[in-house]
């Protein structure tokens, strides 16, 4: 989740075109595109499998303070505490965050190639295994933490999680699991102008459960399965239906960054910053504030910031900020890091294979892809959408990604095209057992029923 820092104020709030320009900002020229991969991890003890705290010689600060001191990141403070890390000016690298529980994410830089972004996470891999290393620390990248209770995850020292915390119980029984107990990999992706965020908004909402049945990695809780392939995905059917979920308006005539304004206007807020704090604000639309009438703010209006902020507390399947983000997968291995953008740079960066993407979607009605949305969680490759099987159609999307990916024609030091970081999602489709289907054969097999060998099988 981004992280606010103090800085500079942002223009106010003219006008309601204020809000549908700031998206227009947003598009950029077919040379300008890129690829922005963020990823999280669990982060454990390895002695005893325990969550990592903030605080402490081996806590999660302790992990901050060495990325700093080794690797030259630069802090990002909330009061005393570190919450994050960033690159200094000009340097690659992108930024990293915390979620709620200390799951530890980067935020890659936009880049203009998979190769880059693939050595991107390998670098930042390198680098948090290296402090880590040192501290008796591992990391775990599934979608869902598959042993500790909610009880025994320790808090991050970040204002707008304690918000949150509060606020989730009262719109649905799995905000505190969200927030807590999953992890996911995410890419973010341009347009070039409003036609453009459409056509990609709709293909991509439409095959996020696809997304979602390929990175399934999350079948397991409390420590023995749960019931789930992706369990993360599963969570988000019930945290806060008001701010999540398939966004059918996207699919209606006249769809555009009107639309989405005035969708976003009513969706709830979460909080204000100001002068280095989260004020409480939950409940109150963004409508409300543009009036300003907000209760804790009255008569104050609201900045260009200030929506920014409220944006990025919005989180449907598929969100959009001045790109998409594609939200629809669970945490993983490094192949898996890379293989998320692959799959949507390959349907979404290619004309071709966009437009055979559309097609694909285009008779599929709301009611189906409600229905393929909430069955893909517990069925993955085997729920079905008419006569068609989720495999049947997640094989028919990689060969358009890989087709895309090679027209695109982008090579790495080796000479291999960007398309090579699809080969471990085509032999799945191929095996018909994801991530989660061999975590569950090894559990039943070679595991004996013992949990804990998920974190020695399947750290990074």
């Amino acid at each position: 989740m981004s992280t606010r820092e103090m800085g500079a104020p942002s223009p106010p709030i003219e006008s309601y075109d204020d809000l549908v320009g700031w998206f227009e900002t947003g598009c950029k020229p077919r040379d300008d595109w890129r690829i922005g991969t963020e990823h999280e991890k669990f982060v454990f003890h390895t002695d005893d499998l325990s969550p990592v705290p903030y605080e402490g010689p081996r806590g999660i600060r302790a992990i901050l303070q060495s990325m700093i001191d080794q690797f030259g990141w630069l802090p990002i403070m909330e009061g005393d505490n570190i919450i994050g890390l960033k690159r200094g000016p000009g340097e690659p690298g992108g930024n990293i965050s915390l979620e709620p529980g200390g799951q530890f994410e980067l935020s890659g830089a936009p880049v203009r190639t998979l190769h880059q972004t693939c050595t991107e996470a390998s670098v930042h891999l390198s680098e948090v295994k290296a402090v880590s290393r040192e501290l008796g620390i591992g990391f775990l990248g599934l979608g869902f933490s598959p042993m500790w209770p909610l009880a025994a995850i320790p808090q991050m020292p970040k204002q707008r999680y304690g918000v949150m915390t509060r606020y989730m119980p009262k719109v649905g029984t799995r905000g505190l699991d969200m927030m807590y107990r999953t992890c996911t990999i995410q890419v973010n992706l341009d347009f070039a102008s409003e036609a453009d965020m459409v056509r990609k908004l709709r293909v991509s909402l439409a095959l996020q459960p696809i997304a979602t049945a390929l990175f399934a990695s999350s079948p397991f809780a409390d420590g023995k399965p749960n019931g789930a392939l992706s369990m993360r995905s599963e969570v988000w059917r019930d945290v806060d239906n008001q701010r999540a979920g398939m966004l059918p308006f996207v699919f209606e005539d006249g769809m555009g960054f009107s639309a989405y304004v005035d969708y976003a206007l009513d969706v709830p807020m979460y909080f204000v910053f100001r002068d280095g704090n989260s004020i409480d604000v939950t409940g109150q639309s963004f409508r409300t504030f543009l009036e300003g009438k907000l209760p804790q703010l009255p008569g104050e209006k609201p900045s260009l910031d200030d929506w920014s902020d409220h944006l990025t507390t919005i989180f449907p399947e598929v969100r959009m900020k001045r790109f998409l983000e594609m939200r629809g997968a669970d945490g993983g291995p490094w192949e898996r890091i890379c293989g998320l953008p692959a799959f949507w740079v390959g349907l979404l960066y290619d004309d071709e294979a966009l437009q055979a993407a559309s097609d694909l979607i285009a008779p599929w009605t709301q009611e189906q892809r409600q229905q393929l949305r909430d069955d893909v969680p517990t069925q993955g490759f085997e729920a079905r959408l008419g006569n068609r099987t989720v495999r049947d159609i997640a094989r028919e999307c990689l060969a358009l990604s890989r087709a895309g990916l090679d027209r695109r024609g982008f090579l790495s030091n080796t000479g291999q095209l960007e398309s090579m970081h699809l080969d471990a999602l085509d032999q799945m489709v191929e095996t018909g057992e994801t991530s989660a289907d061999e975590m569950l054969r090894l559990y039943r097999g070679r595991w004996a029923g013992d949990i804990t060998n998920v974190f020695k099988d399947y750290a990074f």
